[in-house]
């Protein structure tokens, strides 16, 4: 009976435009779009920084070799123009105005330092909001204080060498796999805990609330079936829904792979295809398969108790800010899956898959992981059955 249900509410889903649009549609496209527009704008960013030639500005106070040092420092490092200024505040102004990028103030004591074998100091102006901007201002600079430092050794007689007493060398003993998996494995989890709720959402709504408004639900509640069975039906639909639109986002990452060719990189496509592994797609829904019934057992009381379906998704919509915001958790470096975070409905979810991602995600909290996620979806399918059940909130 709960399987006859089923498919008769699935069937009437998929007929619903809106619904396919957003459990099939919008999760297949979405990671083309994203990863397309990410590739898209590096790119540019990229070839613009290495391209832009820079103007920098120079206050000096007294005759210094800056200015010819700058001129001298080779166009790998990209374009520049310099230009003298006679005060800082017009230096400043053209700063703000993006008429100049960098500017030097130089004291008129600059020269002493050099001859007194001091530190002459130099004050480099930037706006932050620039991108890039403080970067090259450092590498001119670098090259400008390598230089002096050489001529300052050879005038002394001593062997650069010398000056270094330690020569250390990190070495980073974390794999391709790991770096991946804990500075950008949020974004993955992210994406499929939004489509997810978002999968559901639209399908509660209509089962539940769309046939109050409908009438129907009078007619199916006088059939020899007992309420449970119906919910059970119902919130079967609500729940596949959700991890379609998690599969179907899943589809879109592929497809962005292999068959638009958006990643060129042979040996990131290694590294992906080494995560995108059966047992990384089987241990994600496994975590993703209680999470989308604790979605469904949140959204479907909200959708019995609503009498329109815009009051619904009034009520839904802001909710799932509150859902997903917890899968931000993801982004933030240094917060690892523990004893606490494993607790934690939703981040859970979020670190176990960053940690399954890179590799090393220990079973233990794995384990926990998905036992917090099942019995907050028990209890979840326990609350709505306790509102469904009410004769009041079903028939208006």
């Amino acid at each position: 009976m709960i399987f006859t249900i089923f498919k008769k509410e699935l069937k009437d889903t998929l007929r619903d435009r809106r619904t396919f649009m957003t459990m099939i549609v919008i999760p297949v496209l979405i990671f083309p779009i994203i990863l397309n527009l990410f590739v898209g704008v590096s790119e540019s960013y990229s070839e613009e920084s290495a391209t832009k030639k820079v103007k920098i500005g120079i206050v000096s106070e007294g005759d210094n070799s800056i200015s010819k040092e700058l001129k001298e420092i080779p166009k790998i490092i990209g374009e520049k123009e310099i230009i003298t200024y006679k005060d800082t505040l017009s230096l400043i102004k053209d700063i703000r105005k993006d008429s100049i990028q960098i500017g030097l103030f130089v004291n008129s004591n600059f020269n002493l330092h050099l001859k007194e074998k001091t530190a002459a100091p130099i004050m480099v102006y930037f706006n932050a909001t620039e991108m890039g901007m403080q970067d090259r201002a450092e590498q001119y600079l670098t090259i400008i204080q390598n230089n002096a430092k050489r001529k300052r050794c050879q005038e002394l007689q001593i062997n650069e060498s010398e000056l270094n007493p330690i020569l250390p060398s990190y070495v980073n003993v974390a794999s391709d796999k790991e770096m991946i998996g804990k500075l950008a494995g949020g974004i993955l989890p992210y994406i499929f805990i939004a489509f997810g709720f978002i999968g559901c959402m639209y399908p509660a709504i209509d089962l539940f609330t769309g046939e109050k408004e409908r009438g129907t639900i009078e007619t199916l509640l006088t059939t020899p079936v007992k309420r449970w069975q119906i919910l059970f039906g119902k919130m079967g639909v609500v729940v596949l829904s959700g991890l379609l639109a998690a599969t179907c986002a899943l589809v879109g990452l592929f497809l962005s792979i292999e068959v638009f060719k958006l990643v060129e990189d042979q040996a990131l496509l290694s590294i992906i295809h080494s995560i995108l592994s059966p047992s990384f797609i089987i241990a994600l829904f496994a975590l993703l398969f209680p999470l989308t019934i604790f979605f469904a057992g949140v959204m479907i009381p909200i959708a019995i108790y609503a009498k329109t379906f815009k009051e619904a998704q009034s009520i839904i919509t802001p909710l799932n800010i509150v859902m997903v915001l917890p899968a931000m958790i993801g982004f933030f470096p240094g917060i690892e899956l523990d004893l606490m975070t494993a607790c934690i409905p939703v981040v859970n979810v979020v670190l176990s898959t960053k940690e399954l991602i890179a590799g090393t995600l220990e079973t233990k909290f794995l384990i926990l992981s998905f036992i917090v996620m099942i019995i907050l979806a028990i209890s979840a399918i326990f609350f709505s059955y306790k509102r469904f059940d009410k004769e009041t909130n079903v028939i208006q």
